[in-house]
């Protein structure tokens, strides 16, 4: 499946700034996790600079579990960015965030085009609190 720049961009913009969320989070028995992975090709040679964009700092994300970018071994221009949220409604609030606006604009140059995007459900997993 593949989508458009913008829709990836509105359904995870948060890959655009957020940092690797250490340790684990207590969740309520009764929440749902909330996961994407998606795929991004960068522009050639463009690929490190925006990875580096993606890993800048802003502290914590309300919300975000863990965020992980990984380069494709197959492809010298793609990454996979795997995301955990404790609810997807956090994940729509860190759209909203400034910082996370301001990467997104640094970043959109570095992007050839969105691949793969897949919604899951985390229920646990080491550094992951189990859900319900």
């Amino acid at each position: 499946m593949r989508i458009g720049r913008r829709d990836f961009t509105r359904l995870s913009g948060a890959a655009m700034l957020a940092t690797l969320a250490p340790g684990c989070a207590s969740l309520p028995e009764d929440s749902k996790m909330y996961g994407l992975i998606g795929k991004a090709t960068c522009v050639p040679g463009k690929r490190d600079a925006f990875v580096a964009i993606l890993l800048e700092g802003v502290g914590s994300m309300p919300g975000c579990l863990s965020y992980v970018v990984a380069r494709d071994p197959q492809d010298p221009n793609a990454i996979w960015i795997t995301e955990v949220w404790d609810n997807k409604e956090s994940h729509a609030a860190s759209l909203k965030l400034p910082a996370v606006q301001a990467a997104i604009a640094k970043g959109r140059p570095m992007i050839a085009s969105f691949g793969e995007q897949i919604v899951t459900e985390p229920v646990g997993g080491h550094g992951l609190a189990k859900a319900g």
